[in-house]
């Protein structure tokens, strides 16, 4: 027999659940880099950029060479890519943890 307070129930444990894993994500810190260190990308479980680095060196050899700056440019976007993936992974992690191994389509 179908429990409305039941479901009701399940619903908010879900509901917490989910402010959970916001809260740690949101609190979870991830860099990415590139160039062997030259940039380094740092983002938080939820991919908010919340800093980039770029090594002094990399850019003290900079010439005014358009080819060196699109090269830099390209470093900073594998770097904020790499901890983009980085973040997806951790997100993987936590929502797997929580759902105690939960065989749930597009989670794994």
């Amino acid at each position: 027999m179908f429990n409305p307070l039941k479901m009701q129930e399940m619903l908010s444990q879900a509901s917490q659940m989910q402010e959970e894993v916001q809260r740690k994500l949101s609190q979870t810190v991830i860099e990415g880099t590139s160039g062997g260190g030259a940039v380094t990308a740092t983002m938080n479980g939820k991919k908010q950029l919340l800093k980039i680095h770029i090594d002094p060196s990399a850019v003290s050899s900079l010439s005014n060479n358009t080819a060196d700056v699109e090269m830099l440019e390209d470093l900073v976007v594998a770097a904020v890519n790499d901890a983009g993936r980085k973040a997806e992974e951790a997100l993987q992690g936590q929502l797997k943890g929580m759902l105690g191994g939960l065989n749930l389509p597009g989670l794994g």
